[in-house]
């Protein structure tokens, strides 16, 4: 409501990887994506194990 005293909730845009990205995640550690399933997940090298990430991939990060 545009009268509102009250700030709307921003919501956080969405990430977003392409294959060759370097990323970190909270549980697996330094990887690189290696396939992407656009919008729904992303497929992970972490060295030790290839993993699929689904989005909105709340525990990895672009480095």
């Amino acid at each position: 409501m545009p009268t509102s005293p009250f700030k709307a909730p921003v919501t956080p845009a969405p990430k977003h990887f392409a294959v060759g990205d370097q990323v970190t995640h909270d549980v697996y550690g330094l990887g690189r994506v290696i396939g992407i399933e656009e919008g729904v997940a992303a497929l992970v090298d972490f060295g030790s194990t290839q993993t699929r990430i689904p989005s909105p991939y709340p525990k990895m990060t672009k480095l």
